[in-house]
């Protein structure tokens, strides 16, 4: 069974910057693609970045495309998000996902996911 726990999320003000983390077991991670999705409440969960097994390609869905960077650390089983220059439309409970492969920013094609981290930017 695979588990996902998030952390690192918090209030933060404009402009800073800020990292979450994901942190996998029950599963083989290294052959494993991850993402990142947010969502505020009463509307749906957005795609933020999704990265490969090797982390050699990532996508970005395009308001964070400069300011956000997906990476992981397969020796820790962990998944990061740098999130620079945070803006408050970025507040949200950001979860991390996983998948068997690469690819695709749906929600339902992610079958594992964290319980999710408070991120609120204040202006």
């Amino acid at each position: 069974q695979v588990r996902l726990v998030e952390s690192g999320g918090g209030l933060v003000q404009a402009g800073d910057s800020l990292q979450l983390s994901c942190t996998a077991s029950g599963v083989t991670f290294s052959e494993y693609a991850m993402a990142w999705f947010r969502q505020v409440p009463g509307k749906e969960r957005e795609y933020v970045a999704a990265i490969s097994w090797t982390g050699k390609s990532a996508d970005y869905e395009e308001s964070v495309k400069d300011r956000f960077t997906i990476s992981r650390d397969n020796a820790k089983n962990n998944v990061y998000l740098q999130m620079n220059s945070l803006k408050p439309e970025d507040t949200a409970t950001y979860y991390c996902a996983g998948k068997r492969y690469y690819g695709g920013r749906m929600p339902g094609g992610y079958p594992s996911w964290g319980q999710g981290t408070q991120v609120t930017v204040s202006s």
